[in-house]
């Protein structure tokens, strides 16, 4: 017998990728979420290059749902596509996965598998965004990450605005000349982005978030959470939490 018969669906929404490489790691964790909640009806969704929509998967369901964006940081995606999903009546969005504590032990775990030493240079990609709100929170992202790993961590973009990846890591060069230069990879999954920093000069480059490997459990626990604390807020205000 269902304990919670009402639990909202929970709609996974990412970015989407043509990479084949991509859309198998992000659907691991998607998987990895519905096998933590089996009670829940857990279903898959994209703002781009993939579908169905977000506004698509809502169309479909019969009851509430949260819609948890799988994206790092707000931006265009979350006020747009995820925020009129969740305009829908019965639906309420949840954060974007960062910034949170979570993902910057995954982030340190992947520094780790790629044999980084004390005496690298540590420096952070991302995709980047036009939206100063999520640049701010990469940029809390890569200050989170310095703390962890005791030294300042630079932060450079391979799109949207900001300070380009390749002239982040030249600086670091020149200043570091007998070090090596590591990239954290502040990406989701492999795909176009992820391509485009392993082209940067640099002697090594961390895994993406997800990639062919099971899900970090963090990341995992960090999705799960979202949608519990959206689903118990949109309970409260229903009155039926």
């Amino acid at each position: 017998m269902n304990p919670h018969p009402t639990r909202p669906a929970l709609v996974a929404t990412s970015h989407g990728t043509s990479s084949p490489a991509g859309r198998r790691a992000v659907l691991g964790l998607v998987e990895a979420v519905r096998r933590r909640l089996p009670d829940v009806d857990v279903r898959d969704a994209y703002v781009d290059v993939q579908s169905p929509t977000p506004d698509d998967v809502v169309a479909g369901l019969a009851g509430p749902a949260v819609v948890v964006p799988l994206l790092l940081a707000p931006g265009f995606h979350v006020r747009v596509d995820v925020a009129r999903a969740a305009s829908a009546p019965g639906c309420v969005a949840a954060p974007t996965l960062g910034p949170d504590d979570r993902l910057v032990g995954a982030l340190v775990r992947r520094l780790l598998e790629a044999g980084t030493q004390d005496a690298d240079v540590v420096v952070m990609a991302s995709a980047g965004s036009s939206d100063p709100v999520a640049q701010a929170c990469f940029e809390q992202m890569a200050r989170d990450l310095s703390v962890a790993i005791g030294q300042v961590v630079p932060l450079g973009y391979v799109g949207g605005t900001g300070r380009p990846l390749d002239d982040v890591v030249a600086d670091v060069r020149a200043q570091n000349a007998d070090r090596r230069v590591v990239v954290s990879s502040l990406l989701m999954a492999p795909g176009f982005f992820h391509d485009r920093v392993a082209r940067c000069d640099v002697d090594v480059v961390s895994r993406p978030l997800l990639d062919a490997d099971p899900a970090d459990p963090r990341l995992v626990d960090l999705v799960v959470d979202r949608y519990a604390t959206a689903s118990a807020a949109q309970g409260a205000l229903t009155g039926t939490g």
